[in-house]
């Protein structure tokens, strides 16, 4: 049998499988989600995310420098608001001395050069869990941009280098780029989570802030999880409006979505492995029924071959340490 080309050549060995492939996973590509909780020397483990920690600031700045030995740039901050703070105007979020503010000024004090990347939205400090303020049982659009833009504002004050709203509002990106330029914040950067699905797989991570929402859903700002058209339309709208990086959430669901921004923008594109994504790979190899580490792989190489720039992971760690190995 006489072929002109065998495809197969360059599959021989992993020394040529290497030499040719075209997604390579390096430290450089991971943003680290923190989870942070009032208190001291605290660390507990979510459970619906096994071995993955909502931890006491002090902790968490340990954790800070670990990562940064390890080659990891970027955290991605939310909080846990306590009950009593938490109410229908979002106040606490904007606190000067609440939770975020501290934790961002101390992961800078303790690792300078760590990226800073902090949650922009209300659901944390929501008495009804919602990304916004309520009245009349409907989330209320222009009242909660006003709200996000003291938010991100305050967050830049306590030394965060990019603001990441996650709440999907009309319009607030532009409002949050006003607001940090007036107020001289010109280098602060915003990432915004510009074509975020109304997804099931958030549950663990509403486990993990308490954020669920106390009635109805989210579908009324987050997106129809059927909808591609309408996904580059927010996304392009954003970067119009002054998104230095934009997001798409969740990812595995939604590769496409990932391929569709990248050939549509021309900043920086990010993709969110979720929770949900990461719970459903834990608890398979609980079972037994598939390899941890290669499916972290797979599943992280996927998301980058799909044309993400960078993936907020749970999975960072893991993946840095299946990389050294």
């Amino acid at each position: 049998m006489h072929l002109q080309r065998r495809n197969r050549i360059t599959r021989k060995s992993e020394a040529i499988r290497s030499l040719v492939r075209e997604t390579i996973l390096t430290p450089d590509d991971f943003i680290v989600p923190l989870f942070i909780d009032e208190g001291v020397n605290v660390k507990t483990e979510i459970t619906s995310m096994p071995g993955y920690y909502r931890n006491s600031l002090d902790v968490t700045v340990n954790e800070v420098k670990e990562l940064w030995s390890m080659g990891l740039k970027a955290v991605l901050l939310f909080v846990k608001s306590k009950d009593e703070l938490k109410d229908n105007t979002g106040k606490e979020a904007w606190n000067k001395d609440g939770l975020m503010q501290r934790s961002i000024k101390a992961i800078k004090d303790a690792v300078p050069e760590m990226y800073v990347m902090t949650d922009v939205a209300l659901d944390p400090y929501s008495s009804y869990g919602h990304d916004g303020i309520v009245k009349d049982g409907q989330i209320v659009n222009d009242e909660t941009v006003e709200a996000l833009v003291k938010m991100s504002i305050s967050h830049a004050e306590a030394g965060a280098d990019m603001v990441a709203p996650s709440d999907m509002m009309d319009g607030r990106i532009g409002a949050i780029r006003k607001g940090l330029e007036e107020n001289n914040f010109i280098n602060t950067g915003i990432m915004s989570y510009s074509a975020k699905y109304a997804s099931c797989f958030y549950g663990p991570f509403r486990d993990a802030l308490d954020s669920a929402p106390g009635f109805g859903d989210k579908k009324t700002y987050q997106m129809d999880y059927a909808n591609r058209i309408e996904a580059i339309k927010e996304t392009v709208m954003d970067v119009e409006e002054g998104a230095d990086i934009v997001m798409v959430k969740p990812a595995l669901s939604y590769l496409d979505i990932i391929r569709e921004v990248k050939n549509a923008v021309n900043v920086p594109v990010s993709a969110y492995n979720i929770s949900g994504e990461y719970a459903m790979i834990k608890a398979a190899a609980e079972k037994g029924w598939i390899n941890e580490d290669k499916a972290i792989m797979e599943v992280l190489t996927s998301i980058k071959r799909a044309g993400a720039d960078l993936i907020a992971t749970y999975f960072a760690k893991d993946a840095i340490r299946i990389l050294n190995h």
